[in-house]
């Protein structure tokens, strides 16, 4: 049976606290108009100033680090990066993650009192890098999940590609539970039907469809014979090393024992930022997902300056 569409993005919480035995604190959608007419959208949990601020990978949202939020118990904002959930899709299709840092610049300007400790997975992660490099100011530390900016794009983005090409919009919200699930994306299937509801909207005709830009920029890619011209994994690499380098803030880098980052991948990091700290943790690519709680003590910990986790 397809997920029901007439609750709230907020009505799954009260049983994602209860299940963890956390108490639910208050959580509010707040919005940032942009000078050039855009908007960028962000989920804020708690009442005092944020101290962590979290990035979503491609083709995800703010609401794919809500479980981690309930068991981090920090105030805390989980932005929605540019063209993903209810921020605004850009015109000119760029979605590197020098480009989407500006916009977090400017969100961050707006809405913290302090250095964030930034966390970001997969292209939140370069966008992340991406940030501290070029906005120092605005980062305590930064821990980057299951991404580095040479992962093999043979192995993990592939799944990636996989998942966002084909249809723009659906029957069912159970064909992209299905489809997700078969390409390892997601934890259990309730946890996958809660995450395409979060991230689907239902059009005036009926059909489903990605809230992201990048399901339909893909399709338009494939109607033109060029699958490979606008698919999300070509925007996660190419300034990710020279941005990890400019970085002064301390790095972590996780890696997700059944992710896309491999031993290698890690190891070469760690051989480029000898200083950073490489801690693998048993989960898929999106271990906000399918590790929240262990990843809630990671970044608790690095907040409190008290590193914990297994090395590579």
């Amino acid at each position: 049976m397809d997920v029901a569409i007439d609750i709230t993005e907020f009505s799954y919480l009260p049983a994602q606290a209860d299940a963890l035995g956390v108490p639910l604190p208050p959580v509010e959608r707040i919005a940032l108009s942009l000078p050039d007419g855009r908007a960028v959208s962000a989920l804020r949990f708690g009442t005092e100033a944020p101290r962590v601020t979290l990035l979503h990978g491609a083709g995800l949202n703010a609401h794919t680090w809500d479980t981690t939020s309930l068991a981090l118990r920090q105030p805390l904002l989980a932005i929605d990066l540019a063209g993903h959930g209810d921020s605004s899709w850009r015109s000119d299709a760029d979605y590197t993650p020098r480009t989407l840092a500006v916009d977090v610049a400017a969100a961050l300007d707006a809405w913290t009192e302090q250095p964030q400790l930034i966390v970001g997975q997969s292209l939140g992660g370069l966008t992340g890098a991406a940030l501290a490099a070029t906005r120092p100011d605005l980062v305590s530390a930064l821990v980057i999940v299951d991404i580095t900016p040479g992962i093999d794009v043979s192995a993990g983005p592939a799944a990636l590609r996989a998942f966002y090409e084909g249809p723009t919009d659906f029957a069912t919200r159970d064909e992209l539970v299905d489809k997700a699930m078969s390409l390892g994306f997601g934890g259990t299937r309730p946890e996958t039907e809660r995450g395409v509801f979060l991230n689907t909207r239902v059009r005036a005709d009926g059909r489903i469809e990605w809230k992201h830009h990048f399901a339909h920029l893909a399709a338009q890619a494939l109607a033109a014979h060029d699958p490979g011209s606008a698919v999300a994994p070509s925007v996660l690499h190419e300034t990710g090393w020279d941005d990890l380098a400019a970085v002064r803030a301390p790095i972590t880098l996780v890696r997700a024992s059944r992710g896309f980052v491999s031993e290698p991948d890690a190891a070469e990091l760690q051989s480029r930022m000898p200083e950073a700290r490489v801690v693998v943790l048993d989960a898929t690519h999106n271990v906000q997902e399918t590790a929240p709680a262990a990843l809630a003590d990671l970044i608790a910990s690095t907040a409190a300056g008290t590193p914990t986790g297994s090395g590579l």
